[in-house]
């Protein structure tokens, strides 16, 4: 069908990126994320026509942090941007003249890694991203699932723990309040107050406080043998592991595709990751087990799968 635009709204930059059917990106155009929610839509369009120049584009691809409807058109409720029932398909169609379709941004980077990246191969593969907090993606039967109402494979928002920790979604227990960055940090802090003397080198990588740490501290200290450091990551793949194991249950896919800023790390946090999934999956002892592997693509694959998305003609459901 020709060249398309994806885009990735992020938290200090929109990216738009020129993609072609391979998912190779032939240009892109970056600009400052606004702070209001109709200066953002004028920066969706300023980053497509910046990355659209020489090219002759078919369609845009916009990937975004909240619940989409399923005609791919209206945001119903964004975290992160004051957007409420936002028809943002209409408005940036409005202003770069080129057909749009809205999608998850977890949902665009589990297709581009399951159509480019670790995926490729795979029929059926769950996609969760591990950043600050946590997002995923469902692939079955080579298409992506987003439910009747479009806004399926929300899994940092179940409920792990009845009671549990005060998420920003306003429920408790949601599982990326336990397997997170945010997650991890907290780990870490929790056990250098408790126990300093067993976190030497991740306290002098910060201000020498529990308060000082920060996820590349931990990462770092990791890699050096810290015991603080690496029980934090163990605290995390088992709660990681144990969200897989309840995953494998519902939609038994042949791959599970761990991807977001965690991700880069590694063996580091993927090894504790499968044993814990091992650990807590029904009958792991005596039935077939799901590879647990890590994205490929990167930043990049929210902009690339939202860019092949657009066309695509029709949700899939």
């Amino acid at each position: 069908m020709g060249l398309t635009i994806g885009v990735d709204i992020g938290g200090t930059k929109i990216a738009a990126g020129v993609v072609d059917e391979e998912g190779n990106i032939l240009s892109t155009h970056k600009v400052p994320t606004p702070g209001t929610p109709e200066a953002i839509v004028d920066a969706i369009a300023s980053a497509v026509e910046g990355a659209r120049a020489g090219h002759e584009i078919v369609g845009v691809g916009i990937g975004a942090a909240g619940y989409v409807n399923r005609q791919r058109s209206t945001v119903y409720f964004a975290p992160n941007i004051d957007w409420r029932q936002e028809p943002l398909k209409q408005k940036v169609e409005a202003r770069v003249g080129l057909p749009v379709v809205v999608e998850n941004d977890a949902n665009a980077a589990a297709w581009g890694e399951y159509k480019f990246g670790a995926g490729k191969g795979h029929r059926n593969v769950i996609c969760i991203t591990l950043g600050t907090g946590l997002g995923g993606g469902i692939i079955i039967g080579n298409k992506l699932r987003r439910g009747h109402f479009g806004v399926a494979a929300e899994f940092g928002h179940i409920r792990m723990v009845p009671d549990g920790l005060l998420c920003g979604c306003g429920s408790q227990g949601c599982w990326e309040q336990y397997a997170s960055g945010r997650a991890l940090v907290r780990y870490a802090k929790q056990r250098a107050n408790a126990t300093p003397e067993r976190a030497d080198t991740l306290l002098a990588l910060g201000d020498g406080t529990p308060d000082g740490i920060e996820g590349k501290h931990i990462s770092i200290a990791a890699r050096q043998g810290d015991p603080v450091a690496v029980d934090s990551y163990r605290e995390l793949a088992r709660w990681v592991g144990a969200g897989l194991a309840d995953l494998a249950s519902l939609f038994d896919p042949s791959a599970f595709i761990v991807g977001g800023g965690l991700s880069d790390e590694g063996e580091l946090v993927l090894d504790p990751i499968r044993k814990s999934y091992k650990r807590w999956l029904v009958g792991g002892n005596w039935r077939p087990v799901a590879d647990v592997i890590a994205a490929r693509l990167g930043n990049e694959a929210g902009l690339v799968g939202a860019a092949d998305l657009a066309r695509e003609p029709d949700p899939i459901m």
